[in-house]
């Protein structure tokens, strides 16, 4: 009698499997015909982490355009090499020998790739223009005979892939990434080519009000002493910044860190490489995977739901990872997605938008906010309206985890 309950109830188990399968299958099949895009460039995957199975799947293999949820690939990639209490630190020096107050030398500023110098968002920093100037203060120098200088070889260039838009850099949004970034690199919605000139006016201003001046003089370069230190806040803090503001600049930086990190030349080209080298370590799934930026602002990117939700599988258990992601009708640029549903606060993601493209990729949480199943949406070629797009992604999801989601009592 035991034996055959237990019989029973399993096969109740698998029939309720088998239902609630088909009734994914059935929403991603409405959200294909009602999004008004061609069904090839449409591409939805969505797995339960509590046993690895795929609760629905279209196109998983195809490769597409991912947009901005190429970040979330990006810090996935730099929070595994470094934790999540890596803190940049851009070293300052003088390079001569200091006489009765006076440096027979320059000034040099060792650039670290770090986005936060400066920055007007948050995380916000130290001022590192005080910290420079305190530490000259105590170390009773009064003039720098020679420059200010900003060294950057530490992290070979271009600061902007090849492949990014030339209508994009002159907005904030597609500035470059130097070895030395300061205030965003942005001037409002403008992008600013040189932000190291500009740092140095503003020290050497700061400086003079002090009374430490400098003479320009051209002496050369010699032997470096530190005089100063300036540290970022924690990686964790910067990713969680990228990620619900969708910063390029940051993006782009920590995926040149990585490089450097691993042992490359910091540029652009050499650390996409270096992370595509990691993933095929991981065994990932990367058949069409293109990666050529960190941010996603390259048209050149490829990406399959497949690989997606491999780097979410594996990032799962991370503490500090699934917190980046947008909280559906709360925050960032998922703040509209589904607010006043079901799923409001239950749905993480990284949104990916551009001209023709919408994608989503993330997590669906429980009620502690641990991740319970991986989402990722990619939708191409939008000719129509994105509203509506999203209107069909939205669907899909309330259907998929209609069964699974408590009620939300707002």
């Amino acid at each position: 009698m035991i034996k055959k309950r237990l019989n029973i109830l399993l096969l109740l188990l698998v029939m309720t499997l088998r239902m609630s399968a088909g009734e994914a299958a059935k929403a991603i099949d409405d959200f294909v015909r009602t999004s008004g895009i061609a069904k090839g460039s449409v591409a939805v995957m969505v797995t339960d982490l509590s046993d690895g199975s795929v609760v629905g799947s279209w196109n998983e293999t195809t490769p597409l355009v991912p947009a901005s949820i190429m970040k979330s690939v990006t810090t996935a990639a730099l929070l595994g090499e470094t934790g999540a209490d890596f803190r940049y630190r851009t070293p300052v020096y003088i390079d001569g020998p200091t006489d009765m107050g006076i440096v027979r030398g320059n000034l040099v500023i060792e650039g670290s790739c770090d986005p936060t110098v400066g920055t007007m968002v948050e995380p916000f920093d130290n001022d590192i223009i005080s910290e420079i100037t305190d530490a000259l203060l105590t170390a009773g120098i009064n003039k720098i005979e020679g420059h200010i200088l900003i060294d950057e070889s530490a992290f070979a260039g271009p600061g902007r892939p090849d492949s990014w838009q030339r209508a994009d850099f002159s907005q904030s949004y597609g500035t470059a990434s130097h070895a030395f970034n300061y205030a965003n690199n942005a001037s409002g919605k403008k992008s600013v080519e040189n932000p190291g000139q500009i740092f140095i006016n503003k020290l050497k201003a700061n400086l003079s009000r002090n009374g430490i001046m400098v003479d320009n003089k051209d002496l050369g370069e010699g032997p470096r002493t530190l005089v100063a230190e300036h540290f970022s806040p924690t990686i964790d803090e910067i990713m969680r910044s990228c990620m619900m503001r969708s910063d390029n600049l940051f993006a782009e930086s920590m995926l040149r860190t990585y490089g450097k990190v691993k042992g490359g030349d910091g540029s652009t080209t050499d650390a996409a490489a270096r992370e595509r080298e990691m993933w095929e370590e991981r065994e990932m799934p990367l058949d069409d995977v293109v990666i050529i930026d960190g941010s996603g602002l390259s048209r050149s990117n490829r990406v399959t739901p497949d690989f997606m939700t491999a780097v979410l599988k594996s990032m799962s258990s991370n503490p500090y990872y699934a917190s980046f992601f947008p909280l559906a009708g709360q925050e960032g640029t998922l703040k509209s997605f589904l607010a006043e549903t079901p799923l409001d606060g239950y749905i993480a993601m990284k949104t990916g938008s551009m001209n023709g493209i919408q994608c989503y990729a993330g997590y669906k949480l429980d009620d502690d906010y641990v991740p319970t199943h991986t989402v990722v949406i990619m939708m191409n070629d939008i000719n129509g309206s994105r509203d509506k797009a999203k209107k069909a992604a939205q669907r899909m999801l309330l259907e998929i985890f209609d069964d699974t989601q408590p009620a939300n009592e707002n």
